[in-house]
This record gives structure tokens, C-alpha cells and sequence, in this order.
């Protein structure tokens, strides 16, 4: 189904000039597992002492990849590491011909690359509950090894699609003791997004030197802020799952709490925007601050509240300033909140107080806010000095369209 749909009216003009990384190259083909006529399936290689960390899913239903990968973290660094993604199946929920699957593909690719099994980390996206023809993807193998190149990463980004309408990139270089440290990463997803981890599929690489215990640490805790604080429709995906790889090719050592930590959660946080951006059907984006709450959690869980409503998604999709129903969303979220203290702003209108309407809203201001295709609800509870900020879309008729006809 990729490559039909119209390319999101709120996608980035085009795809970021992304530098090389030393120490990983990349190739993509087309290998038919679902899709005909496009890139579907990607390798990237990654030099000896690449420390690699990641997060994943916590659905109870994730998929025989994301199970394999976990189980590698952490490993020996001093082999080189191996991704390879497909697109257009998922290989989830489908048994011990899944567990079967990943472990084919892990087997060729190691026979391939002349890496071990256990430095080999795949992924698959697309139609849940079909068998993975892994045929296809291991028949195409050779090509990959052969076909890598330190500029093959847009190639990639292309091959990972399912329903997106755009590949997504983004880049940082940051200078650390002088030197230029770089960091380029690409991401999938556009539907089946509320992460609880990660989102969808994300792949990072680094020329930095950092151990994989301080990397793993960084990249949990960058998500939290990141994907773990964007939603499209509330559903978390079985095959979410977020990989980071620093070569260490730079020489360039860094820690966790750096100038390098803030430019991995500036791309991170780029990469998570664009997958709200390429949210199906979305017309609007949507940013959602709470302030005043009684702590971080309690923040998040009524921004959360707030986008993932499908009545707030569809008013603003109809621009339509119904602070009603942020304020329902609000009192169903669980968390701690008191009516009388809510103030609501829709971008810089004041639009309710105390329990009420302010008394200073107009509501033809609000609504040419509404209008925007950048939306932005401030909610602060009055009830403490915590905040959190959740990224959403509207919610319109093409997201329909698109899932009905998922499989056809």
C-alpha cells in the first residue's frame, strides 16, 4: 500500500541531506515480500566495537523479532552488528513459524556478513498474522553485502515504509573537546502508534565512542521524552522497536549527560514529530502542554488523555475550539485534577478558568487559531509545578479510508 497514498500535507519538504557515519554502511532492494515494485527490505553494517542498544514494545503480543532482539542486548561488542529490516509483513502473531522465521533470517545473514548470530538484530513491519516469507529476504542477501555503501541510508529509510507517505530522517553533529561527533537516524511509522517503549521502527547511528551499558541508559531514558510522549490513534503496535548504534569509528568518547545526550534527544524528538506529521490521514499537527500538575505522570497520562480522545481529534480536525471536550478528557484520565483550577489556552487564547468560560474569550480568536495546521492546547491543572508535553494529529475521514482498506 505504500507509495499510493498522497504524501502527508504536513511532511517536511524533503528529505534531510544526512552525512555519513564511519563505521556503517547500508544497501536496500526490492524483494517482493508484500509490496511489488518498490524497496522493501534494508541492511545496514556496522564496524567491529559498535555498542548497540535499544528499546521495544511492551505489548504482551510483540512479535518473534522484537523478542530476538531483546534477548541480544548487551552482548560482545567486539564483532561487528548487523540490521536488516522488512517491510510489508510483520511476522507477528504467527507461532512457531515466526520464532522459525527470525531465526532463518538470522542464520542467512550470519552465513552472509560472517558475523555471529548474536550480533545480527532484525525487524518487520506491516500485516499482522501472516507467515513471513523469509525466502524472499534471505534470496536477496548476497545483493545486500554486495550492494553496501556509507550513502545507501536514504535507500533504507525508503525500504522500512509501510502506509507512510514520506521516508523520515533527521541529523545532529555536535562538537565534543572540538571534534565533530555526527549522528543520523531514520524512522518508520505513520499508524498503530502509541508508543510504550519507542515507536514503530527507528534506527540511530553514531560515530561516538560510549560504552553499551551508558548508551542503553540514554537511549531509555531520551524516549521517554521523545516517542514515548507521541500518539497517532492510541493503539501500540506489536513491532515497535528502536535500535541505536554508536560505531565508535570518531574515537570521540561521550557520556550520558553531554552536548552529544542533547543531540541525540534533538534528532530523536525530530524523528518522533515526523511520525505524528505522517500520522494517516493527518491534517493537523498537534501539541499538547500540560502544566501546573501534581507530578510528571499525572501530566502526561491527561496530555495523553487529551490526544488520544477521538472527540478532541475530530473537533480540531473540524477546527472547531471545543474546549468541552478537553476538559472531559481531562476528568477521565485518572489522574489528579480539580475543575475550579483548570485554565485552558488554545494557542494564545485564553479560553477557560475557574471552572468556566473566561471571561475574556472570543471565540473567532480561537478559532483562526484552530485553523492553523500547527495546533497547540496549553491545559494547566493548578494543582503543582510538574509538567509534560504529548505530540498527537487530528483525527480525519482519510484514516479510515486507509485502514479499511489495510490489507486490500
Amino acid at each position: 500500500m505504500a507509495g499510493a497514498l498522497p504524501r502527508s500535507p504536513l511532511a517536511p519538504e524533503t528529505f534531510p541531506d544526512l552525512p555519513q557515519i564511519d563505521g556503517v554502511t547500508f544497501a536496500a532492494v526490492e524483494a517482493g515480500v508484500r509490496y511489488s515494485g518498490r524497496l522493501d527490505v534494508m541492511l545496514a553494517l556496522c564496524a567491529p566495537g559498535t555498542s548497540v542498544a535499544g528499546v521495544f514494545t511492551k505489548s504482551a503480543t510483540r512479535a518473534a523479532p522484537v523478542l530476538d532482539c531483546q534477548s541480544k542486548l548487551g552482548g560482545p561488542q567486539d564483532a561487528g552488528a548487523a540490521i536488516l529490516v522488512n517491510a510489508g509483513n510483520a511476522n507477528a502473531f504467527t507461532g512457531r513459524n515466526g520464532v522459525d522465521a527470525v531465526a532463518a533470517v538470522v542464520c542467512a545473514t550470519a552465513d552472509a556478513t560472517g558475523l555471529p548470530a548474536e550480533r545480527i538484530f532484525t525487524a518487520s513491519t506491516g500485516v499482522i498474522g501472516e507467515p513471513l516469507p523469509h525466502d524472499r529476504i534471505t534470496s536477496h542477501l548476497a545483493d545486500l553485502v554486495a550492494q553496501q555503501s556509507a550513502s545507501g541510508i536514504v535507500d533504507a529509510a525508503s525500504a522500512i515504509m509501510t502506509t507512510d507517505t514520506y521516508a523520515k530522517g533527521a541529523t545532529r553533529t555536535v562538537e565534543v573537546n572540538g571534534q565533530a561527533v555526527k549522528i543520523a537516524g531514520i524512522a518508520k511509522g505513520s499508524g498503530m502508534i502509541a508508543p510504550d517503549m519507542a515507536t514503530m521502527l527507528v534506527y540511530i547511528f553514531t560515530d561516538a565512542l560510549i560504552s553499551q551499558a551508558a548508551l542503553q541508559d540514554l537511549v531509555r531514558d531520551t524516549t521517554d521524552t521523545t516517542f514515548n510522549c507521541i500518539t497517532v490513534d492510541s493503539d501500540t503496535s506489536t513491532s515497535d522497536s528502536l535500535i541505536v548504534a554508536a560505531t565508535g569509528a570518531s574515537g570521540i568518547e561521550v557520556t550520558g549527560k553531554s552536548a552529544f545526550a542533547d543531540a541525540l534527544h534533538a534528532v530523536m524528538l525530530d524523528l518522533a514529530h515526523q511520525v505524528v506529521r505522517d500520522g494517516e490521514g493527518a491534517t493537523k499537527f498537534v501539541e499538547i502542554e500540560m502544566t501546573g500538575c501534581t507530578d510528571t505522570a499525572a501530566a502526561k497520562t491527561h496530555g495523553l488523555s487529551i490526544a488520544n480522545s477521538p472527540l478532541v481529534k475530530t473537533a480540531i480536525a473540524g477546527e472547531d475550539p471545543n474546549w468541552g471536550r478537553v476538559v472531559m478528557a481531562i476528568g477521565k484520565s485518572g489522574a489528579p485534577a480539580d475543575r475550579d483550577t483548570l485554565s485552558i489556552w488554545f494557542g494564545e487564547t485564553l479560553v477557560a478558568e475557574n471552572g468556566w468560560v473566561s471571561p475574556t474569550y472570543r471565540e473567532e480568536d480561537a478559532v483562526a487559531h484552530m485553523k492553523q495546521d500547527h495546533i497547540h492546547i496549553r491545559v494547566d491543572c493548578g494543582m503543582g509545578d510538574k509538567s509534560a508535553t504529548i505530540w498527537t494529529c487530528d483525527l480525519t475521514h482519510g484514516y479510515i479510508d486507509i485502514n479499511a482498506d489495510y490489507r486490500s
